[in-house]
């Protein structure tokens, strides 16, 4: 079978959406509008003596006197840990996230047959679509709080404050993020819709950018734990002087990873085949549909769902039986990536 000249082997995208790391504070909810009783958080050392609670093989947990033997070893542990002062009961997050225009030129290609119709392809959808459903899933998942995670839960109170940074703007929003769903995006909250409008004014060029600012605060309690990013510990070793648990910090202050936080902003699929039949809810921007937690994929190459699929036929000028496949398209393209296609050898 003769290859398809239109495709590129080296074809990549920047992101659109770039947040900053997240920097985390303590405060008091009735003081969260003042920055200066705001105090920087800082990650704790604990050595904690913890008991067996693995699963054990057949032949010690079917013998008592081996059972007892095991979990009396002791299970030593050092961990990083992060919590409110205990006369503070507010959870500060702090980030910048730009928007930027762009998605219909990519940042690499090779070949421009395959250029020039994904971009006529692309500048179509701009056209037509404006970016307003992407900038409104975008909004919703900014004055929701999605990005503040596990902080989110248990929450008394969680407000959200949004600021435009970039020109002569003065636009200001605040949101009561536990009056806002997260699994529905469809909204008629004139400052979420007015929110989405700029990101997707970005997106589209019609401005040159956007750069926010973002401070959630969430009420969880005095002395309350908070959860900062944790750190991917490569080197695990068997020495019992490290950690087995270590969390992010940014020159000192308990931050969250600008990656968690993207990955937050842009969980925003909900038209992936099986929405409607799961309780998973919206999920992450990914060109398979990956729920690393769940180890699924969930947009799967034989139900023709997956990025690749979709996207072949859209930059080569196809028309796709849903419109809501494009809005996954180019969310894919938002988020930015490497998507070459390898030649058969």
């Amino acid at each position: 079978m003769a290859k398809n000249k239109n495709t590129a082997s080296v074809l990549a995208f920047e992101k659109k959406l770039v947040p900053s790391d997240g920097f985390m504070y303590g405060t008091i909810w009735a003081d969260r509008n003042d920055s200066s009783k705001a105090t920087p958080l800082q990650l704790q050392e604990k050595s904690v003596r913890g008991t067996i609670s693995n699963r054990l093989k057949a032949a010690i947990k079917n013998d008592p006197l081996k059972l007892n033997a095991e979990v009396e070893k002791p299970n030593l542990q050092r961990v990083d840990s992060c919590a409110l002062a205990m006369e503070q009961d507010t959870l500060k997050l702090s980030f910048t996230l730009k928007v930027l225009s762009g998605v219909q030129q990519p940042s690499a290609c090779n070949n421009q047959l395959f250029n020039e119709s994904y971009s006529k392809t692309a500048n179509e959808y701009i056209e037509n679509e404006k970016f307003s459903e992407l900038g409104r899933r975008y909004a919703m998942n900014i004055a929701n709080g999605r990005f503040l995670w596990r902080n989110r839960v248990g929450a008394e109170n969680i407000e959200v404050q949004i600021k435009v940074l970039n020109g002569s703007s003065q636009q200001e929003w605040c949101f009561d993020a536990n009056g806002l769903s997260i699994r529905d995006f469809s909204t008629d909250n004139a400052d979420i819709l007015a929110l989405g409008e700029e990101i997707a004014q970005a997106l589209s060029g019609e401005t040159d950018f956007l750069l926010l600012e973002i401070n959630a605060f969430a009420q969880i309690g005095k002395a309350q734990d908070v959860y900062p990013s944790e750190e991917l510990v490569l080197d695990k070793g068997n020495s019992k002087s490290k950690k087995s648990k270590i969390l992010y910090a940014i020159n000192g202050v308990a931050g969250m990873h600008s990656q968690k936080i993207g990955n937050a902003l842009r969980t925003i699929d909900t038209w992936y085949p099986e929405f409607e039949d799961v309780t998973t809810g919206p999920i992450a921007i990914e060109p398979y549909g990956a729920v690393t937690n769940l180890g699924k994929a969930y947009r799967n190459p034989k139900q023709k769902a997956d990025f690749f699929t979709l996207f072949d036929a859209f930059a080569r000028g196809e028309k796709l039986a849903d419109k809501n496949d494009e809005h996954y398209i180019m969310a894919v393209l938002v988020r930015g990536g490497v998507f070459g296609e390898k030649s058969d050898k």
